[in-house]
């Protein structure tokens, strides 16, 4: 059976962006770029919800090439531009001309639930959410989400949109690691209460 893992920066206070939805006041390093790579290796399918997809393909299909992005960004955008992606949206299609139209699914925001659950009961490498917070704490909510990988951003915004949209109980601590030359660290958590 498949799992759906959550991969998200959150502040040491507990928000997953800063104020006026300023995802970049968190610190992601060059040990958070590879802890994404080791977790989007491990995937078959990346799973997001609409702002992110369009945020992230409007950034992503160029690293490939780009001389001046690090290898792990090269890397990165190598596997993302292939691998399987779907969004859930009930308001976007990608354009036929964009790079990511051919590995994409959309999935109506009606029918995520039984999505994921069937594409977690069929054979195949792990499914992945980067960012997506609106998404992902809803298939929380669901049951859905199998594992939350929390890294851990050493800096306190003191505001910002909470991580988590409403409590969670059930959280096993399966690991804690301080990333490579890195102040961030990664809480691993198994979600035990579905």
């Amino acid at each position: 059976m498949r799992k759906l893992i959550v991969c998200n920066i959150m502040s040491v206070d507990g928000f997953y962006e800063g104020p006026g939805n300023n995802v970049m006041a968190l610190p992601m390093d060059g040990a958070f770029d590879a802890y994404n790579l080791e977790r989007i290796q491990c995937a078959d399918t990346v799973l997001l919800g609409r702002a992110s997809y369009e945020l992230f393909s409007g950034f992503w299909p160029m690293m490939a090439d780009n001389p001046e992005a690090t290898d792990v960004h090269r890397e990165f955008s190598r596997y993302y531009n292939n691998v399987d992606k779907a969004v859930i949206t009930d308001t976007y299609s990608p354009a036929p001309d964009s790079p990511w139209h051919n590995t994409t699914t959309v999935v109506p925001r009606s029918d995520a639930e039984q999505w994921v659950a069937d594409h977690k009961a069929g054979p195949g490498r792990d499914i992945l959410m980067f960012a997506s917070h609106t998404t992902w704490n809803s298939l929380l909510a669901a049951g859905l989400v199998d594992e939350l990988h929390l890294i851990v951003g050493a800096t306190a915004l003191g505001a910002g949109t909470p991580t988590f949209t409403a409590p969670v109980s059930g959280l096993r601590l399966l690991d804690a690691v301080r990333l490579d030359t890195s102040d961030n660290s990664v809480l691993r958590y198994a979600i035990t209460d579905r």
